[in-house]
């Protein structure tokens, strides 16, 4: 069982009061909150360890190499890579993302080629292949959703080509909270010797990843999205891919030997991290799994689903209040709009109730389009909160529907 309040008291932001209310924390889509051990790691590596990796003899250097090569082998094991050298730390999600779009947009897009996303997706797994589409002249093809907020895989078959040169899909909606069948998804593009790229960004604090399970390709994903600090990702590429592409960027750390004539690169995994290493991130990004990990992935998952079974059940209840994302395979999130009312406005009212949510497109403005709305009301829950939460959050937007009576 999860002792969520013991776990709670390990998040320090959580113990605060907004206006004069304890915080009541939804937006953990956008960002997650930080444990005392990722702070406490931070901390300790800005006051003692600091110094660059990779590059120094000394005994600071060489301590922070070993913290920073251990975090890799952490994140090889949270999510099961077979080799170590299969995971590249980058900027975030986006950076990972942009790094394949570039890498491999260079070496295998050509004119009349076609790069296959979905109608889901964040604008970070839309707009890098827009613009490879736009200086390669390919083509970019969308798999369509139904009003549940689920890819409608029977248009697969047909959207897929032998011009089609990558499917890039998210694994978890961060708009509508949908899980996407993505094993199901690679298994077909496979047969059809398509590469797959998996945005995890919303799926990894949530569940158990398996990349040699679900056979991607790519995987990416954001350490603050993990409880671990912002401004350091995680780009997981199968080995046999990441020798054949080129580098995304030059520069430092990223190289063997350098001369006017010719530059030779380093191997995996330092071909594709150019320049100082954010290494305090990724330090304290294992931090914040091995924290998970030592709660239990299964565990979690569980407690998240019972949040989200009673917050549905819960907020169901208020007339005028509508869905948005209603698929049966879901994460803890839910998209909602007021009847008559603006999503800037319950947001703002929420907020000074102390209840933090996000209001507006969420990075997803096809998915609006689709709807025909402007934005929704998003709360997206996670381990540390608890049902009494949710009851602010009923309690708060009863007040917000009276308010616009």
């Amino acid at each position: 069982m999860l002792n969520v309040q013991k776990i709670r008291e390990d998040f320090p932001a959580l113990n605060q009061e907004i206006y004069g209310y304890p915080l009541v924390y939804f937006d953990n889509g956008a960002t997650t909150h930080k444990p005392q051990i990722v702070i406490d790691t931070l901390i300790h590596l800005y006051s003692t360890v600091n110094s660059s990796v990779h590059r120094g003899m000394h005994q600071l250097s060489i301590q922070m190499t070993e913290e920073y090569e251990n975090a890799r082998s952490v994140v090889q094991y949270f999510i099961n890579a077979a080799k170590r050298e299969e995971i590249i730390f980058t900027g975030g999600t986006t950076g990972s993302i942009n790094t394949i779009a570039s890498s491999f947009g260079e070496a295998y897009i050509s004119e009349g080629d076609e790069i296959l996303i979905t109608a889901i997706e964040h604008h970070s797994n839309i707009v890098p292949w827009q613009l490879l589409a736009e200086r390669k002249k390919a083509t970019i093809k969308v798999i369509p959703m139904n009003d549940r907020g689920e890819l409608i895989l029977d248009e697969l078959d047909v959207l897929m080509t032998p011009q089609t040169k990558i499917l890039a899909l998210n694994h978890v909606s961060n708009a509508l909270g949908t899980i996407n069948p993505v094993k199901e998804i690679i298994e077909k593009a496979h047969e059809r010797n398509i590469p797959v790229l998996v945005d995890g960004a919303q799926a990894i604090q949530h569940d158990k990843i398996d990349v040699q399970d679900l056979d991607c390709d790519f995987y990416a994903f954001s350490g603050h999205k993990v409880y671990g600090p912002n401004g350091i990702g995680v780009l997981y590429g199968k080995e046999e891919w990441l020798e054949k592409l080129p580098p995304y960027q030059g520069g430092g750390d990223m190289v063997s030997s350098v001369s006017f004539d010719k530059t030779t690169y380093a191997e995996l995994p330092l071909k594709f991290e150019a320049g100082t290493a954010n290494y305090p991130a990724a330090i304290g990004l294992g931090k914040a799994l091995d924290y998970i990990t030592s709660i239990g992935k299964e565990t979690i998952s569980e407690y998240e689903k019972t949040l989200l079974e009673y917050a549905t059940e819960k907020m169901s209840k208020i007339d005028g209040l509508k869905f948005y994302g209603t698929s049966k395979n879901k994460i803890s999130t839910l998209s909602f709009l007021m009847e008559g009312i603006h999503p800037s406005d319950t947001g703002l009212i929420l907020d000074k109730m102390g209840i933090a949510v996000r209001s507006g497109t969420h990075c997803a403005q096809p998915v609006m389009t689709y709807f025909g709305i402007d934005g929704t009301v998003r709360a997206s829950m996670v381990f540390y909160n608890t049902k009494e939460e949710i009851d602010r959050l009923y309690e708060g937007l009863i007040k917000v529907k009276q308010m616009f009576q």
